[in-house]
């Protein structure tokens, strides 16, 4: 294998990447050997580098198992910053602001729903809007939309979406405090207006899942998951006005980095200081536009009840429906580290701190993982583990590799009952186009970056 960078094997999980020319730092890379290859030719150790040559970074330029080629920054990566000296970038964060997952769990088996399964799959389509550039139920006013800016979660759950009980199973209680509504354009409040309570295209999903394997007894006994379980797993974001939200700034900083005279290996890398104004508005913003996500998550998990309890013709408190726990995947956070503030970006990675779940969701017709953050996490990644399968070919490949309709009949084969606004879609998130998420959670887990609690599998999708 032939390497622009060279790598240094640790054990059988972390493999370094030396420091070379400008980097401040090393890289470290979680992943098993018979990854490195797919990463190798991804060229993502280039993204490393370059993430790794930033002023004020701390620690090592870290990458997830689940690692591929991003914007700027690759997806799967973890970096600290000193506050002080460091910087933010939207591409750190990613476009779509807290991409991340609900996990709901019910005290149903497959057995209970076995005969009404097709009429769930095709309620919950209807009740929850999906698709590229989809509108929802809720037309919100400029005023509605900075409130929800705002308040995230909460704001959701005042307007009669979902039980207080929720916030408690949220990351940050489902809100940053340090939004401000002010700092978000025009253009991403109007696109904000219709898109609440959508789920989107793309590699976001809905799925009814069942509980197919237990890790650790007492970890599940204290998350409410059983072997056969009926599961709901909602994965989706801040829509187009987290976009847009990180379309805007990464002009305003591409600005930032000449005013600073911070040099950028690649331009995709623009960032300001974060102790500026111009870092201080940007994180203002992308804190709005994931109060957006936390809500929209909030909204649509309580359409998925409604539709339950219409289907089955039971009470909430008869189907047990309750929130395991919501987590972002893509977002930027000030957090104390051995007794010290950094601030932390995270692209297509999740959140593992001791105690907490972690969930990993796979692709349609594969299985998705919850897990429990490790104390190990937070001296070696910040705290942060995988967040996915990861891509390991684009959606422009997938499309010519294999039609809608073929996934379609896979995914029948296997019992898997799925519902989606387009065939394009499904041929671009056909499983085929991404790692296999099972081997990208086992190297987490062998890390020690988190611990492997349950598996699910899924018994119906639907995608945008």
């Amino acid at each position: 294998m032939s390497l622009q960078y060279p790598l240094k094997k640790i054990d059988d999980y972390r493999w370094e990447l030396e420091k070379t020319s400008a980097m401040r730092v090393p890289g470290l890379i979680f992943a098993s050997e018979d990854m490195l290859e797919q990463i190798c030719s991804d060229n993502v150790c280039q993204q490393v580098a370059n993430v790794a040559s930033l002023p004020g970074i701390l620690g090592k330029s870290l990458a997830m198992p689940d690692i591929h080629w991003g914007y700027g920054f690759p997806i799967g990566g973890v970096v600290a910053f000193d506050i002080e000296k460091g910087i933010i970038s939207p591409g750190g964060i990613g476009f779509d602001i807290n991409c991340g997952v609900r996990l709901i769990r019910t005290e149903l088996t497959e057995k209970d729903i076995e005969s009404s399964l097709k009429k769930l799959i095709a309620g919950l389509f209807v009740n929850i809007p999906s698709g590229v550039g989809s509108t929802g139920k809720i037309n919100l006013s400029s005023g509605n939309v900075k409130k929800v800016l705002e308040k995230g979660a909460l704001w959701a759950i005042e307007n009669g979406f979902g039980s207080i009980e929720d916030i408690a199973h949220i990351e940050e209680a489902g809100r940053l405090s340090e939004a401000d509504f002010s700092n978000v354009s025009n253009r991403a409040i109007e696109r904000g207006k219709g898109q609440l309570g959508t789920l989107g295209a793309g590699n976001h999903f809905l799925e009814i899942q069942k509980v197919v394997e237990i890790f650790d007894d007492s970890w599940a006994a204290e998350f409410g998951i059983f072997p056969g379980q009926i599961t709901i797993m909602v994965h989706t974001g801040s829509r187009g006005l987290g976009y847009q939200v990180c379309d805007d700034y990464t002009k305003t900083m591409l600005a930032a980095a000449r005013k600073y005279s911070i040099e950028l290996p690649d331009k995709q890398l623009a960032c300001a200081p974060v102790s500026s104004e111009e870092g201080k508005r940007y994180f203002s913003a992308m804190s709005a536009a994931a109060n957006y996500a936390w809500a929209n998550r909030q909204i649509i998990a309580h359409w998925v009840t409604e539709t339950f309890v219409k289907t089955l013709g039971k009470t909430v408190k008869e189907l047990g429906i309750k929130t395991v726990y919501d987590i972002a995947h893509n977002i930027g956070k000030f957090e104390k580290h051995a007794d010290k503030t950094v601030f932390i970006h995270r692209k297509g990675a999740t959140r593992s701190f001791p105690d907490i779940p972690v969930l990993i969701p796979g692709t349609m017709g594969t299985s998705s993982y919850l897990l429990v953050g490790a104390e190990s996490a937070m001296t070696e990644t910040w705290g942060s583990a995988c967040h996915g399968a990861g891509r390991v070919m684009s959606r422009a490949k997938a499309l010519k590799n294999e039609s809608g309709a073929e996934v379609v009949r896979k995914l029948d084969s296997k019992g898997i009952t799925v519902q989606a606004r387009s065939y394009k879609t499904l041929a671009e998130e056909a499983p085929d186009a991404y790692k296999d998420v099972q081997s990208v959670v086992n190297v987490c887990h062998s890390a020690g970056l988190a611990k492997k609690v349950a598996k699910m599998t899924p018994i119906g999708v639907i995608k945008g």
